[in-house]
């Protein structure tokens, strides 16, 4: 067993867990916060993504006992009393059909958008269909992700 400490969604919490426990797993099974999605279990789909320390991360391939002392973002908790400006514009623009994968998305949108804008880079209709490459979506094709990312990173 490792004792996990983490705040997450601005909440400090700690647990004691078996050491082979991801993140995905700690952020549902012990948190109840079952927005991050368990798609592929091999860090190809992107349906789990959340934010540690400030960096968009696949936390079906990272341990709990590796985030701890971090702080972590999921999609729970990235409104803030309203929608973010991009779940604002993910549905604004129909980005989504089931939703299986839209949490990943977006956690990954805010990630690519803070990104470039800290580089000072252009986020281009390319640089998005390529930073979306770990991201899998079964049902849009991804016109409509790819458009509600741009409106995002007008707005953020």
């Amino acid at each position: 067993m490792t004792e996990v400490t983490l705040t997450v969604n601005g909440k400090a919490v700690k647990r004691d867990v078996p050491d082979t426990m991801l993140l995905v797993e700690f952020l549902r099974e012990e948190l109840r916060l079952t927005g991050t999605h368990v798609g592929c279990d091999t860090s190809q789909c992107g349906a789990c993504v959340v934010h540690l320390d400030g960096k968009a991360v696949k936390s079906c391939t990272t341990l709990a006992a590796q985030a701890s002392g971090g702080t972590v973002i999921t999609i729970e908790g990235l409104a803030n009393g309203a929608l973010h400006p991009m779940q604002k514009a993910f549905n604004d623009n129909h980005g989504l059909q089931c939703g299986f994968c839209t949490p990943g998305m977006i956690m990954s949108g805010v990630d690519m958008v803070a990104r470039y804008k800290a580089a000072g880079k252009e986020l281009t209709e390319h640089a998005i269909r390529e930073e979306l490459e770990g991201n899998i979506c079964r049902c849009t094709g991804y016109h409509n992700i790819v458009k509600s990312i741009q409106q995002a990173a007008g707005e953020m």
